[in-house]
């Protein structure tokens, strides 16, 4: 029987390229720190913090790479052994048939000259009686169809033999390139792992500070605080937009705080608003999570700096005094929201004390005084009596903050919700809410310093500089000088842009584009240069940006629009 054989081709599943996320998923709240040293050397550590543990990441991936491609190496290793059975095999009956062949050369001339030459009379005229005649003749015939039927079988070998090689230099070439794309595959991405490392340790500490400066986020409360919505930070068409005067102009603007886990505050207002409750405000932010409505409210919160110097208050108390969001949104359809609040701030400050034993007062953790906060609040407080989310029959942490973009992650496990009505970004929820940094463009400090800029607008030749900037780093240049060229980069060697310009080569930009990814980031920015059309990846043109970009001009989150005027 003709040996039949089937291989499959063994497919590699490779993660694409890891990027270093800069958002910090631990913190409520980022920070920008203006000139407060203590502040911003916490924020380089948190930095640092974040970092870390996405490059063990991207370690710990390439190791599991690796052991997978060992694994497909040991199997394409017995394919191989395989083969070369089958490869011994074909060569024996390619040996076996050479023999036959010229049986079968014979057998064809005689089943042929028989065919030709025959003549049914004959075994007539040289038998003795008809009888043995008809036996001759039936003789001829069974020995014609064995000749045939031995002639039909070695055409069959023949062709099985030629489909059989030919499968079998197939299936090699296959494998030589499945294991070609393998060892390619491995080396890109072992190459990426060390060109990661290879940047983090060519920034300095003070390049980490600048890094942490621009990308760190707003604190700030949302009820007791002065609005926080600069002018000329805006897009074109909105309130706050101011026109630089030239044009081409380009804008990076931020969709909320770096990290977007948990409730959005004014998302939740903005849901309150298109008409939902509490609980599907909840269910929302807090996938995963289940609501207990009747926890004990006799347990202590206690509140301070640290577990030594911390105040015990009761639990509603506490939730009584806390100054998240302003009363006014009671009066404005907001109702909801406030109760969403409640909960969310009960929550968290129980995870808390099962944690750390205590709850800091200030926007770090949640803003909290020592007197009712009363009104609307009070009603919301009084109305959510004991509802506390949870996660495992213990309290959940409750994340929550400003505004998360219009688009929010869980913490537990879930990719993430687009937080709008319909299409995202045109009715996002915190758009709906009011949010004044649902996308802005951020230029000044905390402090307000601007170094001189008085809106977010970059030339067509400042925008071509940062991607000069980026490629420098790309191509691992002396990453060290590059800095602003203004007041942030000052003692730093920074490059100029002539000198950018020449290593770079892009000298103007004409047009941009982003692509946002399911996971609530931009995942590419696309350019048109002098030199062609560009793509970055998002983080990787937010790390050019916020090493080079002039003065405070930041990108506060990994989801980010580039604007065109």
């Amino acid at each position: 029987m003709r040996f039949k054989f089937t291989i499959s081709v063994f497919l590699v599943s490779v993660l694409s390229l890891f990027i270093i996320h800069y958002s910090l998923f631990i913190a409520v709240r980022a920070q920008d720190c203006g000139s407060n040293l203590n502040c911003q050397i916490d924020q380089i550590q948190r930095e640092i913090d974040a970092l870390s543990p996405a490059q063990e990441k991207n370690k710990q991936d390439l190791a599991g790479l690796r052991k997978q491609l060992s694994n497909l190496t040991a199997k394409v290793t017995l394919i191989f052994r395989e083969l070369k059975k089958v490869e011994s095999q074909i060569k024996s009956r390619q040996e076996d048939l050479a023999y036959t062949q010229k049986i079968f050369e014979e057998k064809t001339q005689n089943y042929y000259k028989f065919f030709r030459l025959y003549d049914p009379i004959l075994p007539f005229l040289s038998s003795q009686d008809a009888a043995s005649a008809f036996r001759k003749i039936s003789f001829r015939r069974k020995a014609a169809d064995e000749d045939r039927k031995t002639m039909e079988k070695y055409g069959q070998d023949l062709l099985g033999l030629k489909n059989d090689r030919q499968n079998l230099e197939k299936n090699k070439t296959s494998l030589d390139s499945a294991q070609k794309q393998v060892a390619e595959k491995e080396k890109f991405l072992a190459g990426e792992v060390v060109k990661v490392e290879s940047y983090l340790s060519s920034l300095s500490a003070r390049q980490n500070e600048l890094i942490a400066l621009k990308s760190g986020g707003f604190q700030t409360s949302i009820g007791d605080t002065p609005p926080t919505l600069e002018p000329c930070s805006g897009a074109p068409s909105s309130a706050n937009f101011c026109d630089p005067g030239f044009r081409p102009a380009f804008g990076a603007f931020s969709f909320g705080a770096p990290h977007r886990t948990g409730l959005s505050q004014y998302g939740a207002y903005g849901r309150s608003k298109s008409g939902q409750n509490a609980e599907t405000i909840l269910s929302a932010y807090y996938q995963g999570a289940s609501l207990n409505k009747s926890y004990p409210t006799s347990t202590n919160i206690c509140v301070g700096s640290s577990k030594s110097s911390c105040t015990n208050v009761s639990l509603e108390t506490y939730v009584n005094r806390i100054y998240e969001v302003p009363n006014s949104w009671g009066d404005s359809n907001g109702m909801e929201a406030l109760k969403a609040q409640a909960v969310a701030a009960r929550s968290y400050a129980l995870y808390q004390m099962k944690g750390v034993g205590f709850i800091c007062p200030t926007e770090s953790c949640q803003v909290y005084k020592s007197v009712n906060k009363g009104g609307n609040w009070e009603t919301a407080v009084n109305a959510t009596t004991g509802w506390v989310l949870e996660k495992g029959g213990s309290p959940a942490p409750a994340y929550f903050s400003a505004s998360t973009g219009g688009y929010t992650i869980s913490q537990w496990g879930w990719s993430g919700i687009k937080d709008a009505s319909s299409d995202w970004p045109g009715s996002a929820y915190e758009k709906i809410g009011g949010s004044p940094w649902f996308y802005k463009g951020w230029f000044k400090a905390r402090s307000g310093a601007s170094c001189g800029r008085s809106n977010p607008w970059l030339t067509a030749e400042e925008m071509a500089d940062i991607l000069n900037a980026w490629s420098v780093i790309n191509q691992g240049g002396d990453v060290s000088r590059i800095w602003p060229e203004d007041c942030l980069g000052q003692g730093h060697n920074s490059y100029s842009k002539s000198e950018l310009q020449a290593i770079g080569g892009y000298t103007s930009v004409s047009s941009s584009s982003v692509i946002y990814g399911n996971n609530g980031s931009t995942i590419n920015v696309t350019f048109q240069t002098n030199k062609g059309g560009l793509t970055l990846s998002g983080e990787e043109f937010k790390k050019a940006f916020n090493l080079r970009a002039p003065g405070y001009l930041g990108l506060k989150s990994s989801l980010f629009n580039i604007e065109k005027l």
